[in-house]
């Protein structure tokens, strides 16, 4: 009902009536209510869940038609064409009122196959042969996959005219801009030239704004994406009492058991700078201090850690 009911409303707007007063000429035949009618009743058959259709090939020239020679498309065919992407493909009439009339209300439009596991192909014939063409439709079934969603992207530049003594500024000002991580790798560059290679770790909302300052912040004149998938544990902390001090121990955990427990590294440089000890003595003794209170790999996570999912 739905199918008819837009062509009626293409009809209308075509024809500048009331819907009401539509009369069907080719589309209200045997034929096109048996399309619309086996195309639904395929879909209710099959259980199909949802359906998607690529760019449609409408055709060029002229056709014959109750009201006469139409041009191709014809005119309720370019109504209920509106708004999705299509092309000629050819000459005659390639896309029908009524195809068209299914397309707009079953499927959604989407230029590429989606992403599923192939289950059946169905091929239909058409009884017009076009030289050159041949007059089927075919149809996928299968189960939708989920298209894989980029969880962060990785920018990667090579550089070898830098000062290398800002490069601890620019990494520090692209964890500033929001990078996940950046990081640099020494590399060897054409004519033995030492360089670095620069690997920004991009969350997709902080694009934009890294791929600036990537730009803004070194004399790179481009650089490579690539999307990434994360798999992180969840982190909290837990403070111990570390040579009188509160030191606070940063614990990954997967779950409910802890897989690693260090401490957190700024803290504990400042406490072994106020206690004039090597930086080693404080962690060693912050390990220590972690092991004592069950801050150890396979111990249960325990209950004062803070919980983040990162």
């Amino acid at each position: 009902m739905a199918v008819f009911a837009r062509l009626a409303e293409a009809e209308a707007r075509v024809h500048g009536v009331l819907v009401e007063d539509v009369h069907f000429h080719e589309v209200g035949a045997w034929d096109s209510i048996a399309d619309v009618v086996g195309v639904c009743s395929a879909l209710h058959d099959l259980a199909v869940e949802d359906v998607s259709a690529g760019p449609v090939a409408l055709g060029s020239g002229g056709v014959a038609a109750a009201h006469g020679l139409l041009p191709v498309p014809v005119p309720a065919v370019a109504e209920l064409a509106a708004g999705r992407l299509v092309l000629a493909g050819g000459e005659g009439e390639l896309a029908t009122p009524t195809g068209m009339a299914l397309l707009s209300v079953l499927a959604r439009e989407q230029p590429g196959l989606p992403s599923m596991r192939l289950e059946r192909t169905g091929v239909g014939a058409g009884g017009r042969d076009t030289p050159g063409r041949p007059n089927v439709v075919r149809v996928f079934l299968g189960e939708s996959v989920a298209e894989p969603v980029v969880e962060a992207f990785v920018f990667e530049t090579n550089v070898d005219d830098l000062d290398p003594r800002v490069w601890p500024d620019v990494l520090a000002c692209l964890l500033r801009e929001g990078a996940l991580d950046a990081w640099l790798v020494p590399i060897l560059m054409k004519k033995g030239r030492p360089a670095h290679t620069l690997c920004v770790l991009v969350p997709p909302s902080r694009a934009d704004a890294l791929r600036d300052a990537v730009f803004r912040l070194t004399s790179t004149l481009g650089m490579r994406e690539r999307p990434v998938r994360r798999t992180v544990l969840d982190r909290g902390w837990s403070d111990v009492e570390v040579l009188g001090a509160c030191l606070p121990i940063k614990v990954g955990h997967r779950d409910g058991v802890i897989v690693q427990a260090t401490a957190e590294y700024e803290p504990a440089a400042r406490l072994a700078e106020v206690r004039g000890l090597p930086l080693r003595a404080v962690l060693d003794a912050a390990g220590v201090a972690a092991h004592a209170a069950g801050l150890l790999p396979g111990a249960p996570v325990p209950r004062l850690v803070s919980v983040l999912s990162v």
